[in-house]
C-alpha cells in the first residue's frame, strides 16, 4: 500500500464510516452462532466466478473453521436472486448489479437485502473481433452478431446499458464466454462482448489461434459512468496483453463479495481474515497484477457492508 500509516486510517476510516451509516439502516441482524455450512454462488462452469469461487472454497475449507460449497450458477443476477431467497449466503457479483439489486431498478423489481463484504477486484470489458473483419469500432456492431453474455451475467447487463447509451441496435446472441469465443472461431460471431479479469485464458488462447482486434471504449464508458456513477470506472487493457501494441481504454466494474445480512458476523469476520492472508493466489486465477487492499474492498457504493465485515475492518486496519 502506497499512502502512509496514518493517511491509510483515515482513508479506511472514512469510508467504514459511510458504509455503516448505510448498513444501519438496513437493519442488518447478527446471529451468534456460525452455521455448519455456507453456500457461494459463483457462475458458470469455466468461467472466473467458478474458479475464483472454487479456489475460494479450497482455501476456506482447509482452514478448518468453516464450510463452504461453491455453486454454479448463470453468474451476477442469478446469483444476487439465489441470495434473495436463501438458497445461497454468498454470492459473486459485478458492482453494477449489486446497486440495482440494493436500489429495486432495471433487473430487479423490488429492492433486495444483501450486503458486501469486499470488493475483490475489476473487470475489464472487452469487445473482441476477428482482426480480418468488419468492427472496427462501436459504431460498426450496428445490425451486426454480437454476442453479450449469458441470460443472468452482470456481462450482459454491462453491454446492454453501454449498447442501449451508445444508441446501437445489434442481433443480439445471449451466450456464455466459451459459446462466445467458439461461435467467433467459427465466423458465425462479428463481436464479442466479456467482461472479466486481464487477461482472461480463454481470451487469451483464442488470441494466439485468431488474430483479433479489441475496440476502444472509452467514449461510451464516459456517458455509463455520467448516468451510472462510480459503479463504473475508466481502465485499460494494458498493451502485452493478448499480444497487444498498445493500450486499449475501456470501461472498468468491480466484482463484489456479498451475502445474506443474517451471516453470522463471526463466520465473515473469519471469510475475510482467509480471503486477506489468501488473494495473491486466488486472485491469480482471474486476473493478473491486481491486488487486493482495504481501502478498495470497503468501496461498495450503495451495497452497505455486512456488519462483521465492519468489524473485520476496523479490528485489523484501525
Amino acid at each position: 500500500m502506497t499512502a502512509s500509516a496514518p493517511h491509510r486510517r483515515t482513508l479506511l476510516g472514512a469510508a467504514l464510516a459511510a458504509a455503516l451509516t448505510v448498513g444501519a439502516a438496513t437493519g442488518c441482524s447478527a446471529e451468534h452462532a456460525p452455521p455448519r455450512a455456507l453456500r457461494l454462488a459463483t457462475g458458470p462452469e469455466g468461467g472466473p466466478y467458478n474458479a475464483f469461487g472454487h479456489s475460494f472454497t479450497e482455501a476456506v475449507n482447509a482452514s478448518g473453521r468453516l464450510t463452504l460449497t461453491p455453486v454454479s450458477s448463470a453468474a451476477s443476477v442469478d446469483n444476487l436472486q439465489q441470495l434473495a431467497d436463501g438458497s445461497v449466503d454468498l454470492a459473486l457479483t459485478t458492482a453494477d448489479v449489486a446497486e440495482d439489486a440494493v436500489l429495486g431498478r432495471d433487473t430487479f423489481d423490488r429492492p433486495l437485502g444483501l450486503t458486501a463484504l469486499a470488493r475483490v477486484y475489476v473487470n475489464y470489458l472487452h469487445l473482441l473481433a476477428p482482426a480480418d473483419g468488419p468492427v472496427h469500432e462501436l459504431a460498426d456492431l450496428a445490425g451486426r452478431r454480437v454476442a453479450t453474455g449469458a441470460v443472468g451475467s452482470g456481462n450482459q447487463v454491462t453491454a446492454g446499458r453501454l449498447l442501449r447509451r451508445a444508441g446501437i441496435s445489434v442481433r443480439q446472441q445471449s451466450l456464455g464466454l466459451a459459446e462466445s469465443l467458439d461461435a467467433l472461431r467459427e465466423g458465425t460471431l462479428d463481436a464479442v462482448f466479456w467482461s472479466g479479469g486481464v487477461p482472461t485464458p480463454a481470451v487469451a488462447a483464442l488470441a494466439r489461434e485468431l488474430p483479433l482486434r479489441f475496440v476502444p471504449l472509452d467514449a461510451v464508458a464516459a456517458l455509463l459512468r455520467e448516468r451510472y456513477g462510480p459503479v463504473y470506472t475508466a481502465v485499460t487493457l494494458p498493451a502485452g496483453a493478448y499480444g497487444l501494441a498498445s493500450p486499449v481504454p475501456t470501461l472498468g466494474v468491480g466484482n463484489y463479495l456479498t451475502a445474506r445480512p443474517g451471516v453470522p458476523e463471526d463466520a465473515v469476520r473469519r471469510l475475510l481474515g482467509i480471503l486477506f492472508d489468501r488473494w495473491a493466489t486466488l486472485l491469480r486465477s482471474v486476473t493478473a497484477g491486481a491486488r487486493l487492499e482495504p481501502r478498495f474492498a470497503v468501496s461498495t457504493g450503495a451495497v452497505p457492508l455486512h456488519p462483521g465485515a465492519a468489524a473485520y475492518y476496523r479490528s485489523v486496519y484501525g
